[in-house]
């Protein structure tokens, strides 16, 4: 029979192994999403992934027995929150990615714990840290500097990155929703039904503004459809709900400091332009992030922070 330092061994292990499995999979859904949107219009992209990740979701609730939403007020969060967290921001970040690299889009969107902190004592009073306001003014600096290091400096390019700043920002405030109004409903059951509920809004937009676009189901797009909708939706929900019960929430945001660096990766390897400046600018903005990370941990050490990387579907 272990002994109890074995299996505390073995726990630390799968932990490690589920936190390296999740930094690997969101690091790589950002090209996995170009690769898609360049064959595929982004809106349909979007709306696909978001119905079979849902449906999975939701076929796991079922098997397992979890607890349904009850009573209007939480339908009518999950109801915000598909939009908000899902649809929007989505279909802001799949139109980006035919204009902006994958390498940008996951550094502008790593800002988020960011836009949470700024976003939190207006929603909620709750007061963030000096430190932290430091590291927000800091790091916009470096958001500036990115934009002016995009090396296609063109205005779809621009567009583009704004479209990532607005979906970013979309999902910050849908964080700060959720924590106030779904602590009661199971999280898989959440976000299976926003998942699911995005992708209607999601087809509209598809039937109102890609009519005219057809897709071409190339075999790269098939892979990184099926990578999207398996790895990057539903089983990096899985790890990261189980992770979520093992770690304290700021330790598990700090996968928001591995993501970007692992997409600037692949990034290269794809072939992407990265120039120096836009390194310098990742490491200002990283090192913003990760100031407001600490800061808030050490303000809530027992681990209640907002700053949850929220990524339903990078």
């Amino acid at each position: 029979m272990p002994s109890d330092s074995q299996v505390n061994i073995s726990s630390s292990r799968a932990q490690l192994l589920g936190y390296i499995c999740l930094c690997l999979i969101w690091g790589s859904t950002w090209l996995a999403i170009r690769i898609v949107v360049h064959d595929v219009p982004p809106l349909r992209a979007a709306a696909l992934r978001f119905l079979f990740a849902g449906a999975a979701l939701l076929m796991i609730a079922f098997l397992q027995k979890r607890r349904w939403p009850s009573g209007p007020a939480q339908w009518n969060t999950i109801f915000v929150l598909s939009f908000t967290i899902m649809a929007l921001p989505y279909g802001l970040l799949f139109w980006a990615e035919q204009h902006v690299t994958s390498s940008m889009t996951a550094v502008l969107y790593s800002a988020m714990p960011l836009a949470v902190a700024l976003l939190t004592p207006v929603m909620t009073h709750h007061k963030v840290p000096r430190r932290a306001v430091y590291a927000m003014v800091v790091a916009f600096g470096g958001m500036l500097t990115l934009f002016y290091a995009d090396p296609s400096n063109s205005p779809r390019a621009l567009l583009g990155g704004i479209a990532v700043l607005c979906s970013m920002a979309l999902s910050a405030w849908s964080v700060v929703y959720a924590k106030q109004r779904l602590r009661e409903v199971d999280s898989v059951v959440a976000t299976g039904l926003q998942l699911l509920l995005g992708s209607v809004a999601l087809f509209w937009g598809t039937w109102a503004l890609e009519a005219h676009r057809p897709a071409l189901w190339t075999k790269q797009a098939l892979v990184a459809m099926a990578f999207l909708t398996v790895f990057g939706s539903a089983a990096a929900f899985v790890i990261y709900y189980w992770l979520l019960k093992k770690l304290q929430p700021y330790q598990l945001s700090t996968i928001s400091l591995i993501v970007p660096l692992i997409a600037l990766t692949e990034g290269l390897l794809a072939g992407e332009r990265v120039p120096l400046l836009m390194i310098v600018a990742v490491i200002v903005v990283l090192a913003s992030v990760r100031s407001v990370l600490r800061a808030e941990a050490e303000k809530d050490p027992d681990g209640s922070s907002m700053l949850l990387l929220k990524d339903r579907a990078q």
